[in-house]
């Protein structure tokens, strides 16, 4: 077993997961197996309790393992299955020391950081990466993520566990690679190597030596800040490797190949790989690298979440977004607008945030509303559904997305004005959203239904034909509340099918309106298993419905995509603009003027404007709210911004 550690410095947030990810995608194109395990020296047993705030999303994998977003990362460039155990977390490793001790493990002995907790890290590390992640084979080489930078105090015991490791596994079987960040000062414009000298001669301080140093830089950096490092840091020049911020995280990989990474790990590891390498050596990833560049048709997409102000709150959403739009031929606008800002409450408070958000909800082509806990925001998730349900504006609800779009539907369609989720409002009178006891058991860290579970389909639906009309689907869950079986024959009797359901047909997965041209949601999070080369089913339908490509997609299924010209020379004439989708969608919404998701069925709060859903805004128009002129500098810009809504 080969072994390459990531550790980072200057800052956190430079890069590592993805450098990681781009040596493992190196090594995976040369026929090695790859497994990678990420290290995070925080206390907590896992991500699972963490706000969204802390450090991004949480990612959940096959085995109910809520884990850093960084695993999410590996798993969807290597296209690889991690487990609970490739997230290494100092609770973890304390945990089971202290248990050990507990039955007498240790004999009796003094339990210290040297070499007991030390040991335990070495021990998890090598059983681990002989853990398949891929097609039940035995990775050859295994990428650990060291989490933070070099220095902090709460990663010394992994910094010195991997010195004690080196020797371990012998110095041709372990190698380091060290990913800093050069900064270039604005007011002098030249990039700094100190910074990266004073963390390279910290990690040698504390027995581990760098084979690759990687900088990291806005802007590309030239041979002479090369040679500097090199010549301080005691690497030979070849051995400096510079990725400077690019468009596109696919273009890491290939440069990295461009600059000899696979040569210089292939020497180090003495693995042994053929050379030259073959033409079409990386050849779907260059591939996909280019679509990506020379893609230039917008789709805008709206993502109403409750943690908007980290993007990385909805990493893997973004992601699935992205892979589906690429798949389809267009670029992702994605524009996130924070759920609280589209309730009533906010109108009062602040005007200007309120209209902002429904203005960038209304010139959307599709809304996606993702997971969430908590009742904060939870009435601009339902708002969000019920605009996107009574203008026929494609929606995918994930999650959350899908219990606010059930109450939606109730208090509208089914006149329950009550209607709610216990999690918000535990005394309601028509409880549409449940917990389910068995996950609800006082404790928070692991408790809720999580993993890869099975749903069912039930009847024809159009998001069955996007999974190819199996019968029968896997993906992963992570919720602890669900929608009230006993809601739900009249719900369907008004229109909302269930058109999944788990296995012992008792939770609810999916659910599709009728006479609409997207509005899906299901109870899982598609999001995890989304990939760069195979994207998501249910985002690849908000993609084409919002394109207005569904239908031909359904019918002629993967033609529709490879039939799509991809022009690399695009005149000013055919870039995109806001109404690039607006012809596309016109017939489609015309044929889809009668259903059970208008709004002449319902007893709606907010009246629909069609001409907002359709027809661009221009520059110069007055601002209306309800057919009131609304000051301009209220609106911020001088748009036509429309509310859709009675207050």
């Amino acid at each position: 077993m080969k072994y390459i550690l990531v550790t980072g410095g200057v800052i956190s947030g430079v890069g590592k997961g993805v450098i990681a990810s781009s040596f493992g995608t190196l090594l995976n194109a040369c026929g090695i197996g790859i497994t990678s395990i990420k290290i995070d020296p925080y206390i907590n047993i896992d991500a699972g309790t963490f706000s969204p705030y802390e450090h991004g999303e949480v990612f959940v994998l096959d085995d109910g393992g809520e884990v850093d977003l960084d695993l999410g990362n590996y798993e969807r460039f290597l296209d690889i299955v991690l487990h609970r155990d490739n997230n290494i977390t100092t609770g973890k490793i304390y945990k089971t020391v202290i248990d050990r001790e507990r039955v007498g493990d240790y004999l009796g002995k003094t339990v210290q950081v040297v070499p007991h907790i030390t040991d335990a890290i070495q021990e998890w590390v090598e059983r681990v990466a002989k853990q398949p992640v891929k097609q039940n084979v035995q990775p050859e080489v295994c990428i650990v993520e060291l989490g933070g930078t070099i220095g902090d105090i709460e990663g010394m015991p992994f910094v010195e566990a991997f010195r004690q490791f080196q020797f371990r596994v012998k110095k041709e079987n372990f190698c380091v690679a060290h990913v800093s960040l050069v900064p270039a000062p604005r007011a002098t414009g030249e990039p700094k190597t100190k910074p990266t000298q004073a963390s390279v001669r910290e990690l040698r301080g504390l027995g581990l030596s760098p084979d690759l140093i990687v900088c990291r830089s806005e802007n590309p950096i030239g041979d002479e800040v090369k040679d500097k490092i090199s010549n301080f840091c005691h690497v030979a020049p070849e051995q400096v490797i510079c990725i400077h911020d690019l468009s596109s995280i696919y273009h890491v990989p290939l440069l990295m190949e461009q600059a000899g990474v696979i040569d210089i790990l292939n020497e180090r590891l003495q693995l042994n790989l053929p050379s030259p390498r073959p033409p079409e050596f990386m050849q779907s990833w260059r591939d996909l690298a280019e679509r990506v560049e020379n893609v230039y048709k917008k789709v805008n997409i709206a993502l109403v979440g409750k943690y908007t102000k980290l993007e990385d709150s909805y990493a893997s959403v973004a992601k699935a977004l992205m892979h589906a739009s690429i798949a389809a031929g267009y670029k992702l606008n994605l524009k996130f607008i924070d759920a609280c800002n589209l309730e009533r409450q906010t109108k009062g408070e602040n005007p200007h945030l309120y209209y902002e958000a429904w203005h960038s909800l209304t010139n959307s082509h599709g809304v996606i509303v993702p997971g969430g806990f908590g009742s904060r925001g939870m009435e601009g998730k339902i708002r969000a559904c019920q605009w996107s349900r009574e203008n026929n504006k494609p929606l995918l609800g994930i999650c959350l997305g899908l219990q606010a779009a059930v109450i939606e539907f109730a208090r509208n369609v089914l006149s329950m004005k009550d209607a709610n989720t216990t999690e918000a409002n535990p005394d309601t009178e028509f409880p549409l959203v449940i917990d389910m006891p068995e996950h609800h058991t006082g404790e928070l860290g692991g408790t809720m239904r999580l993993g890869k579970r099975t749903t069912i389909f039930k009847g024809d639906s159009k998001i069955r034909k996007l999974y190819g009309n199996k019968t029968q689907i896997e993906e992963r869950h992570r919720h602890r509340y669900e929608v009230n079986p006993e809601y739900v024959t009249k719900l369907e009797a008004r229109g909302m099918r269930f058109v999944g359901h788990d296995s012992e047909k008792e939770r609810m997965e999916i659910i599709e309106l009728v006479d609409h041209p997207y509005y899906v949601a299901v109870q899982f999070h598609p999001e995890y298993l989304s990939r760069p080369l195979k994207p998501s089913p249910p985002f690849m339908g908000l993609i084409l419905a919002a394109v207005g490509k569904l239908d031909s997609y359904l019918t002629n299924g993967q033609k529709v995509l490879l039939n799509q010209p991809l022009n690399n020379h695009v005149t000013a004439s055919e870039s995109s603009s806001d109404d690039d989708l607006y012809h596309g969608r016109q017939q489609q919404q015309q044929q889809q003027r009668v259903g059970a998701g208008r709004a002449s069925n319902s007893s709606s709060s907010i009246e629909p404007t069609p001409s907002s859903t359709l027809t661009p805004i221009k520059q110069g128009s007055p601002v209306k709210m309800n057919g009131t002129t609304v000051p301009n500098n209220i609106a911020k810009v001088n748009e036509a911004m429309h509310e859709n809504g009675t207050c």
